[in-house]
């Protein structure tokens, strides 16, 4: 997929992409499920559940340890997971420059719950270049890799779908952002990403790959 013209509205994911969270995250998960008798590696967690909601790695992680999490799992993983962001979490190298530099219409579009969200913005100081314009997955009926995320995101900005560019880090985001008519970019900067994820991305539908935020703005004129 091509623009015939420039784009005109930029949608950003966040864990992974504006902020280098997914890492701090995948720790405090991997952690509270061994609490409760679910062993599993950090990189096989990012492997197979980066771009899910919480609930959709819950249920599938349920389905297959043959366990119920605590009612409270959420809650407390949540807790844990704002402590660590207070103490850790950064904005991804290079993001503010960028976001400076790039003069167009952009929001943000995560799978994450909406306080979460609000949350890593905030510690990094980046609430205020998208404020109003932040979009949850909480706020449809179905998250990443469904395209409703990003359509409510481009209904809200009043963008046609076609329109839109999606930065995205994850596999889930790609393709919701292809099912929802939108060309994708992928980021491939984030901590968390090893070799041959950007393969990934692109079997997905990323008609590009970049690894320095700062690229952007040059890829953007190039459109």
């Amino acid at each position: 997929m091509s623009f015939s013209k420039s784009p005109e509205l930029l949608i950003f994911d966040c864990d992974g992409v504006l902020v280098d969270s997914e890492l701090i995250a995948t720790r405090v998960h991997i952690e509270a499920l061994a609490k409760c008798g679910y062993i599993i590696s950090a990189e096989e967690y990012n492997d197979r559940f980066i771009g899910m909601t919480d609930q959709q790695s819950y249920s599938v992680i349920e389905s297959e340890g043959g366990l119920r999490l605590p009612e409270d799992h959420h809650e407390r993983v949540m807790a844990e997971v704002a402590n660590r962001y207070a103490r850790d979490l950064r904005a991804t190298s290079g993001v503010r420059q960028t976001l400076e530099a790039i003069d167009l219409r952009k929001c943000v579009a995560s799978n994450s719950d909406a306080a979460k969200l609000c949350l890593a913005l905030k510690v990094t100081d980046l609430h205020d270049f998208f404020w109003p314009h932040v979009f949850s997955a909480s706020q449809v009926a179905r998250g990443k890799p469904a395209p409703d995320l990003f359509l409510f995101a481009a209904q809200n900005m009043n963008t046609p779908a076609g329109s839109c560019l999606v930065i995205e880090d994850s596999v889930s985001g790609t393709q919701a952002a292809v099912a929802a008519g939108m060309m994708v970019i992928g980021f491939v900067g984030g901590s968390h990403c090893l070799a041959g994820h950007g393969d990934k991305l692109m079997e997905a539908g990323a008609t590009k790959l970049f690894s320095r935020m700062t690229a952007l703005p040059q890829i953007l004129a190039g459109l």
